[in-house]
């Protein structure tokens, strides 16, 4: 049998974000291969908490970005079956500060994304534990955001990919890219035979830059290294919505490469709760932090003292795929004809996933895509800025 396979477009990447790429390609009628050097969700995909996140994204692209996947994802849990197999809960998010002041620049923040179609409910100190009844007290109040929701993404990665019906070749390393006389690319080169076709979506997430410079290309993508802690199976109800501390979205936005750490915390349908969220950028070490493990702890049973009671089962860590101006790649690269690129969103792929394979999917058709790709063009970076 030949190992020389013929489709329309080979997504490189087998995570959220390429499953996504293909289930739209797919539905637009082209025919995909997916490759992968891992399993299906074996990167930072099997690694996050599943978050579609409005509440922590500033007014601008990436947040319209989000609202758009936001309605792409009610419209997959809408599918006969696919919100019980991927464990989706539109369960909302409540953001926390720990005094007046705070809750001052809590609402400043909010109105602007209000302007852009978020939904933002302010919550006073003394109602917030109609919400959550088990946090601590003397918080100073809140913003609820109901569009807030969650997945498990190793299922939504999975269940996409096999909705898709798209080629799936995992264990299978792309190690080079193959172009025409015109320098045009024409398919990649893998550890298992060469692949053709006139499209390539360069969906390695963390990876991206090491893809796009086998492929000839700058894409300054930096791994930002991340633990999350396990506890045992708690009862139902007592953490009830992803629950955070607002320096969480200062976090997100920092371009330091120290150890960040604010608490968020919040339940899933297994029962076990998940505790993050640190960030700091030390290339691809997978050495467990103790100090990290103990911060997280720390500041999770600050805002929820009933979990000094619960023992941590297991802790955790995977690589955001981050890019200098925390803000994905997606779209064609007018550099290479033919690449395209759908990477680079740092913490927040699981949530822009739906978005970003149907905007690729648009670019592929040559249809219009729905948002404005501008901001997200993967040739936006100096020449010289390179991977670190």
């Amino acid at each position: 049998m030949s190992n020389r396979l013929t489709c329309d477009v080979v997504v490189v990447g087998a995570g959220m974000v390429g499953a996504a790429c293909a289930f739209y390609a797919t539905r637009s009628g082209l025919r995909v291969t997916v490759v992968d050097r891992g399993p299906v969700a074996g990167g930072t995909t099997g690694a996050g908490e599943g978050n579609l996140l409005v509440s922590d994204k500033e007014p601008g692209p990436e947040l319209q970005l989000a609202l758009y996947s936001g309605r792409l994802w009610k419209d997959v849990a809408g599918e006969p079956g696919l919100a019980e197999a991927i464990e989706f809960e539109p369960k909302g998010g409540l953001m926390v500060v720990s005094d007046p002041d705070g809750m001052r620049a809590l609402e400043t923040f909010a109105a602007g994304q209000r302007a852009r179609g978020v939904e933002a409910l302010p919550v006073a100190a003394d109602a917030l534990h109609e919400l959550e009844p088990h946090l601590a007290k003397g918080l100073g109040g809140g913003m609820y955001y109901p569009q807030d929701c969650q997945v498990m993404p190793t299922l939504a990665a999975a269940h996409l990919i096999r909705r898709s019906g798209a080629e799936l070749r995992t264990a299978c390393s792309v190690t080079g890219v193959l172009r025409g006389a015109d320098g045009r690319l024409t398919g990649v080169r893998t550890d298992g035979g060469d692949i053709h076709a006139p499209a390539v979506v360069n969906a390695t997430g963390t990876w991206g830059g090491e893809f796009a410079a086998l492929a000839g290309v700058n894409l300054p993508v930096l791994p930002r290294r991340g633990f999350v802690l396990v506890t045992e199976p708690l009862p139902a109800g007592t953490v009830r919505h992803k629950v955070y501390d607002a320096d969480y979205v200062a976090d997100v936005a920092s371009d330091s490469a120290a150890l960040q750490s604010s608490a968020v915390v919040e339940s899933t349908a297994a029962g076990p709760v998940l505790i993050g969220a640190t960030r700091e950028r030390v290339g691809f070490d997978r050495t467990f932090s103790l100090p990290a493990a103990r911060i997280l702890a720390a500041q999770a049973t600050a805002l929820f003292p009933v979990l000094e009671k619960a023992r941590a089962i297991r802790g955790y860590l995977g690589f955001r795929p981050y890019l200098p101006d925390h803000l994905p790649a997606i779209g064609p690269d007018p550099r290479l004809p033919g690449l395209h690129h759908a990477c680079g969103h740092e913490g927040a792929g699981i949530g822009l996933s739906l978005g970003t394979g149907l905007l690729i999917a648009q670019s592929l058709t040559g249809a219009t895509p729905d948002l404005d790709l501008h901001p997200f063009r993967p040739d936006r970076f100096p020449a010289e800025e390179r991977q670190r």
